[in-house]
């Protein structure tokens, strides 16, 4: 089986001082390094958004970030304004080595969030990815990034459901943790089947 390593959102935002940073961001992109030679393939996903994303507390009155509000797919959280199109934030941490075989910009739609590598947030708009590692004959996952209970365990929960032997490594994730997200999407991983490796990062 061909094995590739999928790198979710190594981003400025997603680090320490950015827009949206997770708490220790920056501490993944070492052990993602040390990881990439051990793979057959590596994919790296990047958050790219317009400035009036939808998913931007920014563009609802009355709204502030991290509220939860109704669109015409399900709830979706409010986020400071993160990852916009050709920003700072939106690049990938300077340390992080980009080898990878793709780079997947997700998250481009205005309406629509994308958490999952897979899928957008009504869960049936694919982002081509399952094409992608179809043609190359890739079906072993190991994901890493950023955030283990968001675009991580959503990547996961996709990869899953796809058919794909899928393990989360968590030594090299680290979690937002809103309102005890990070409890919820480990145990929706391993409900799904997905391995996860390590300790909570």
């Amino acid at each position: 089986m061909t094995k590739a390593l999928i790198v979710i959102d190594v981003q400025m935002d997603f680090c320490p001082g950015g827009a949206l940073a997770v708490p220790e961001g920056d501490q993944v992109v070492a052990p993602i390094n040390a990881m990439m030679a051990q793979y057959d393939a590596v994919l790296m996903t990047q958050d790219w958004h317009p400035g009036d994303h939808s998913s931007f507390a920014s563009q609802h009155r009355d709204s502030t970030a991290y509220d939860v509000i109704e669109m015409p797919y399900g709830p979706q959280v409010l986020w400071p304004d993160h990852c916009v199109i050709g920003s700072a934030g939106a690049q990938f941490h300077p340390d992080l080595d980009l080898r990878g075989d793709l780079i997947l910009r997700k998250g481009y739609r205005r309406e629509i969030d994308s958490y999952s590598a897979f899928f957008e947030n009504d869960q049936s708009t694919p982002t081509g990815l399952h094409g992608y590692l179809q043609e190359r004959g890739i079906n072993r996952l190991t994901l890493v990034g950023l955030a283990t209970d968001f675009c991580v365990a959503f990547s996961a929960l996709d990869a899953a459901r796809l058919g794909y032997d899928v393990t989360v490594d968590l030594a090299a994730c680290r979690a937002i943790d809103l309102d005890g997200s990070l409890k919820r999407a480990t145990a929706n991983m391993e409900a799904a089947g997905v391995c996860l490796l390590g300790t909570l990062g």
